[in-house]
């Protein structure tokens, strides 16, 4: 027969933990909040709430159940929650992480939802210390690497955008994308042709070194006879 044992935190305890992981959930989506990104405060809070939960019954929820290995076969495996939820919120993060284009966005919010699941997984198990001190860092990292990586953006990075040109209808689409190929400092990333009844649409992902002007590079292009339109993005 399997013997009770009182509960290892008390009421207090488990509510302390998971106000913890609102008020330092909260600190990062507040964060992403003020950027502007899909997911903000109610997400971040959501989430290290329901990673703080888990980690309670993770590590918790069987303590009646615990006992003497040489008492019987029964072994609680405290991970086993714990485990599940980092997969999980893989998921979620996936669904933060946009491409257009050739551009990827939502990286950063992925992410911030990761670490801010193990902020909650945390102060769920009782290491709030460890979890107000990974918050800080993230919030350190997210604030004071804002301005030097748009410093290094201005001067190291490469130019980028997309180009979508619309033809006259009966164009041959391969006389562009060999014009396009042919532009000298940029690089086409992607190209991709659509047909909507008689009208051809190219598109093509350019970069090209700093202080390229895209527009000027692509004068040839938009002088062509057989270009109806052209936009850069």
């Amino acid at each position: 027969m399997i013997g009770l044992v009182e509960p290892a935190v008390s009421d207090l305890q488990v509510a302390g933990r998971i106000l913890g992981a609102l008020a330092l959930g909260g600190l990062i989506g507040f964060e992403r909040e003020m950027s502007n990104q899909p997911a903000g405060l109610r997400t971040h809070i959501a989430v290290a709430l329901g990673a703080a939960l888990f980690g309670i019954i993770s590590v918790h929820g069987f303590d009646a159940y615990v006992q003497a290995r040489a008492d019987s076969n029964y072994q609680v495996d405290v991970t086993r929650v714990a485990s599940q939820v980092v997969v999980a919120v893989g998921f979620l993060g996936g669904g933060a992480i946009l491409k257009q284009g050739g551009s990827i966005s939502g990286l950063t919010t992925a992410a911030s939802l990761w670490v801010t699941c193990a902020v909650g997984l945390a102060a769920g198990v009782g290491s709030l210390v460890a979890a107000a001190i990974t918050t800080a860092a993230l919030l350190l990292a997210l604030w004071g690497l804002r301005a030097p990586r748009e410093r290094i953006r201005r001067k190291l990075s490469r130019v980028r955008g997309t180009v979508v040109v619309e033809m006259a209808p009966g164009a041959d689409p391969a006389d562009m994308l060999t014009a396009l190929l042919a532009l000298e400092d940029v690089t086409i990333r992607d190209l991709s042709v659509s047909h909507r009844g008689d009208t051809v649409r190219v598109q093509a992902d350019l970069a090209g070194p700093t202080g390229t002007q895209l527009a000027t590079v692509l004068a040839p292009i938009a002088d062509r006879g057989d270009v109806v339109e052209l936009d850069i993005d």
